[in-house]
């Protein structure tokens, strides 16, 4: 299809045009004409709006197309140019529309008063142009200005130090509205860090003392400040300063960005209403079991007149399954002038479908859609609330007789094993990506996403709804939020008055956007310390406002607690740093018992193909032969995690001195593997006993840039061991070894039947034979379907004649240190083995659009083959496939076994190689090109 420019006269002087770069070709006009025919066609366009410059007012050409309103700037230098009205960025009552996109730049380079910078006569046409929502860093990695590759190598981010850093940034855009009577106009920030000026077509609407905090969301009226044509709308950003402002930091996880989150880093939205308009439901149900025949549904709104006059106002509503009608909901209110009030209708949904957790059952979900109306003299519409998805389900939660706590969904008990999300080093927020990560914790057999004071975007808690992930969130540690005069452990501003109406603000934001949601699990409303009394009625208040449906909890460590709340029933006794398999098994710190709220060995070591993006070779030689020195890619310089020494100490020791970075790396992911699989198994084991394992957050999920630790995969979202180890301790149905009691399956061929429970752990035997080990031993443990004879869970432990002893009573918050250590140095000499491997398609189509193989692998020798990783990467670029999705790998074959594995990713089979390596095979790579004549 051909697109054209609209035709229009101008009248001007003179004028120059300046092509902006995207454009695909010139439009040409004579120079020095009384007026101008703007007409021609062009068959590409970018993204943004081109620049025509001249000097002066700005008018607007439209790019006719059925598909995309285009909006072309011609500035021109007369007075009397001809009013040109592009389509407006809202229309008509129920319209809600994000700013579409930003210009941006350096307070440091722009002249003049914000009040002429923010009227629409103004010129930003030489500013970096940006997204809707981002931060200034993401923004200037957006232009160019940084490349991410070159930013995250080696320490090169330490070099980025930029005075413009250090004082506002300025976002602005010009957007046509075409304002009428009746109709009225809000401005919505939805997270601006920390701090901002807002301006509208010369006016400050909002001074940096109202838009505060980074999940400060708030509304502005606009009706008085809109205007026919061209509106300016401008930001003026504060820098960050984490102790001081409510912004999103990063703690001790990784160096802070040179920004410092600041930004616009959520959408800001301009909506219009008639008279009468309606926040986002808030909905109530009486649910408590799946047994319920018919659930009771409350929709609760605020209904707003902008008017000094009475309105009498229908409110109608559909809720839908899918496509079908499921109830209608319909009322009549009456408004005083001016009136704010929350109202609430019923409705009753018979054979309601539940939603479930993944695994546990479906993810069913409905929609309520709503109108309001105003009734006198005539019905008309006022607004209209956005399509609104929401869950039938119930959480609660309790403390057990060990004061710790326990959550149930739907009436069933619900053991949390989870993990800690962390976000973008730059606040960049990509839902595709999110729903990957989101799908390698599900596919590692996690429940739970805890979310420490990150609480992103709406789109995240859709993903989590659609796909049964549930959400723990919170506030975040360490700095301002934690600005209480009991807490010694952070220098954040102690609060003030003015503080408090922040965190009001905030938790109403943020409780609202949650609300519906069915994947929410709770709110933590302190971390590591809890809130004051001032804060916890805050909260509270704020909570109750908003219909929280979900448990409130105090903070996310038994330091203490408000009355009103009472204990969090979470444990943050550690550790953050590596820990031996059995420490799990202990009844001490972090050992499973009770809730863990954040805790992990600290592992989670890339791959070497993933380590060289990020590290030089002077890094990586310092990583395997410095054990004790400092790592830029480790955690913040001032943190107790900036080095590797206590890890390093325990694989030199345990495993032996590296002798290359290949293969500290080999035994880093050994190490990672036992970390994580004797975490996940010991709180799955334990969760019927004396004291039960309620719950565990790993931490973490993933890192917000390449990183050496707190991770299960790495930033370039390729899996490692430590992925795989949570895989297998973390089976729906697994049989695992106890390393402190030594109980388990047999270590002979002798079977052990047994029935499962579920939600139940209980022992099976006892492991013989341990005793007579002189160095190194295997332990093979199978779980069979006795019917089919198909393999539930399979696992391998090599065992040292040595045990790990820990100090106990010298531990600390990150760890606890190791007297003595196990000691599996003779692996490193274990006979060389024999692997067969080949692979093979799988023929059967699937809907997700992934392509699906089998690897088998054959053991034809006498002894083990230890430690077989499978890599699935790109034939013609050596790159690894990420994400890939094997069903189980970092696995260790038995004399003689066969295994069979699958993997899935998208790409072509055939442009795809497996790489089969180990700790005592030649490593065997198998092209998916060999095997087209099977595909």
């Amino acid at each position: 299809m051909a697109l054209h420019w609209t035709s229009f006269n101008v009248k001007i002087s003179k004028f120059l045009i300046v092509m902006d770069q995207t454009l695909s070709r010139p439009y040409v006009t004579p120079n020095g004409s009384s007026s101008a025919h703007l007409t021609g066609e062009t068959p590409c366009l970018p993204r943004f709006p081109s620049q025509l410059v001249l000097a002066g007012q700005v008018v607007r050409a439209i790019l006719q197309t059925r598909q995309l309103p285009y909006y072309g700037r011609i500035i021109l230098d007369s007075a009397d140019a001809a009013n040109v009205v592009s389509n407006p960025l809202v229309a008509s009552a129920g319209d809600v529309a994000a700013i579409p996109g930003w210009y941006l730049q350096s307070a440091l380079k722009v002249p003049g008063e914000l009040s002429v910078l923010s009227s629409p006569a103004a010129d930003s046409s030489s500013w970096y142009r940006v997204s809707s929502r981002g931060t200034v860093m993401a923004g200037l990695l957006e232009n160019g200005v940084y490349n991410e590759t070159e930013l995250f190598f080696s320490d090169n981010m330490e070099s980025v130090s930029d005075i413009s850093f250090r004082s506002p940034w300025i976002y602005r855009e010009v957007f046509s509205m075409s304002p009428s009577n009746g109709q009225y106009f809000t401005l919505k920030t939805h997270g601006i860090t920390p701090k901002a000026d807002i301006y509208l077509n010369g006016i400050l609407i909002a001074t940096s003392d109202q838009q505060q905090g980074s999940y400060g969301g708030l509304q502005y009226s606009l009706t008085n400040y809109i205007q026919t044509g061209d509106n300016c709308i401008l930001v003026r950003v504060f820098p960050t300063n984490y102790l001081r402002d409510f912004a999103m930091g990063f703690v001790d996880w990784n160096p802070y960005p040179a920004d410092n989150g600041t930004g616009v880093w959520r959408n800001v939205e301009i909506s219009q209403t008639g008279s009468i308009s309606m926040s986002p439901f808030r909905i109530v149900t009486d649910f408590t079991k799946p047994t319920t025949e018919a659930v009771n549904i409350t929709f609760r709104t605020e209904l707003s007149n902008h008017e000094p006059k009475a309105h009498r106002v229908k409110l109608n509503g559909t809720v839908t399954r899918g496509s079908s009608a499921i109830a209608q909901i319909s009322d009549i209110f009456d408004l005083k002038p001016n009136e704010r009030k929350t109202v609430s209708i019923e409705a009753i949904v018979r054979n309601p479908d539940i939603w479930w957790p993944a695994c546990w059952g479906e993810q069913p979900l409905y929609t309520i859609q709503a109108h309001t109306f105003i009734q006198e003299p005539r019905e008309l519409l006022s607004d209209r609330c956005r399509s609104q998805q929401f869950g039938i389900r119930h959480v609660s939660s309790n403390l057990n007789g060990f004061n710790d706590t326990e959550f149930t969904v739907n009436g069933e008990p619900f053991q949390v094993i989870g993990a800690g999300y962390g976000p973008d080093i730059f606040l960049r927020f990509d839902k595709d990506r999110v729903e990957k990560m989101l799908t390698y914790l599900l596919d590692m057999g996690m429940n739970t996403l805890r979310l420490e004071g990150k609480q992103e975007h709406p789109e995240l808690y859709e993903l989590a709804d659609r796909m049964g992930v549930m959400i723990l969130a919170g506030w975040e540690c360490c700095d301002k939020w934690e600005g209480w005069e009991y807490n010694e452990d952070a220098d954040g501003v102690k609060w003030d008055d003015q503080d408090y109406r922040i965190a009001r603000t905030s938790m109403l934001h943020e409780a609202e956007m949650m609300q519906a949601h069915p994947s929410m699990l709770g709110f933590l409303v302190g971390s590591d310390y809890w809130p004051d009394d001032q804060a916890t009625e805050v909260y509270l208040d704020a909570l109750r406002y908003m219909d929280w449906p979900n448990p409130i909890i105090a903070s996310a460590s038994m330091r203490g607690y408000p009355e009103a709340l009472g204990p969090s029933g979470m444990k943050m006794d550690g550790p953050y740093d590596w820990v031996p398999p059995n420490y799990w098994y202990g009844n001490k710190e972090g050992a499973a018992f009770g809730f863990g709220s954040e805790l992990g060995a600290g592992v989670g070591t890339p791959e070497t193909r993933s380590l060289k993006k990020f590290m030089s070779d002077d890094n990586l030689k310092t990583m395997w032969t410095q054990p004790d020195a400092h790592l830029y890619h480790m955690s913040r310089y001032d943190s107790h995690f900036y080095d590797r020494s206590i890890y390093n100490k325990a694989l030199h020791s345990r495993y032996g001195e590296p002798v290359s970075v290949d293969d500290y790396v080999l035994k880093s992911q050994m190490a990672d593997y036992e970390a994580t699989r004797a975490q996940y198994e010991a709180y799955s084991t334990r969760k019927n006993a004396t004291r039960p394992a309620t719950g565990l957050i790993y931490w973490m999920l993933n890192s917000a840039w390449p990183n050496l630790h707190w991770q299960l995969f790495d930033y370039y979202l390729s899996p490692m061991a430590a992925y795989f180890g949570t895989k297998v301790g973390a089976r729906m149905e697994h049989v695992a070894y106890d390393y402190e009691s030594r109980s388990g399956n047999k270590l002979s061929s002798t079977e052990a039947n047994i029935k499962t429970t579920p939600n139940f752990a209980k022992p099976v035997t006892s492991v013989d034979a341990i005793d007579t080990i002189q160095d190194v031993a295997f332990l093979r443990l199978v779980l069979r379907d006795p019917k089919s004879n198909l393999i539930i869970s399979r696992n391998v432990y090599w065992i040292s004649q040595t045990r790990d002893v820990l100090d106990w009573p010298k531990s600390n918050f990150f760890t606890t240190p190791v007297t003595t250590f196990a000691n599996y140095t003779k692996l490193q000499s274990l006979a060389a083995a024999n692997v067969k491997p080949s692979l093979h398609p799988e023929r059967s189509s699937f809907a997700d659009g992934l392509t699906r193989a089998e690897v088998h692998l054959e053991n034809e020798s006498e002894v083990p083959a230890l430690f077989l990783r499978l890599n699935a990467i790109y034939a013609s670029e050596q790159a690894e496939i990420a994400p890939v999705y094997w069903s189980d790998n970092y696995i260790t074959l038995w004399p003689k076994e066969k295994l069979c594995l699958t993997v899935a990713f998208r790409g072509n089979l055939q442009e795809t190689i497996v790489e089969v390596s180990g700790q005592n095979i030649k490593t065997v790579t198998l092209k998916g090109a060999d095997m087209q004549h099977l595909i």
